[in-house]
């Protein structure tokens, strides 16, 4: 298969409490909304889309679920969440691993890790592939 998209959609009730947060906090772009179904778009290629529970697709229990989002300066980020009045659920830090990060939820418990790379520690370093 080659995909040409990949994107994730979270069965919710909380579709427009999910499109309001995102475009509040992450600068999404509504691309398509109907009310129970609503596709955000993120920079270019990055997509999240949020859909009211449907009989045959129960709403998601995204315990577990991290959305990973690298941005170019994630100091920056974090003072602009902070002060938007976002509480971490993993304090900003450095890690050996490449990058400095840390993440908040989404209103559907959804964990969304925001990181800018750096350079990995030593031990860190073989398991970088091309």
């Amino acid at each position: 298969m080659q995909a040409t998209a990949l994107s994730p959609c979270i069965i919710t009730d909380k579709v427009a409490a999910s499109r309001d947060f995102y475009l509040r906090h992450f600068a999404a772009r509504v691309t398509f909304d109907c009310g129970w179904y609503v596709n955000l778009q993120f920079g270019s290629g990055a997509s999240l889309q949020f859909m009211a529970p449907q009989p045959e697709q129960p709403p998601c229990n995204p315990a577990g679920l991290t959305y990973n989002f690298c941005v170019a300066d994630v100091d920056a980020e974090f003072a602009a969440l902070m002060a938007s009045g976002l509480t971490p659920v993993v304090p900003l830090e450095d890690h050996p691993w490449g990058d400095r990060g840390f993440a908040v939820q989404d209103p559907n418990g959804v964990v969304l890790y925001i990181y800018s790379e750096r350079e990995p520690a030593a031990e860190f370093k073989p398991y970088f592939r091309d």
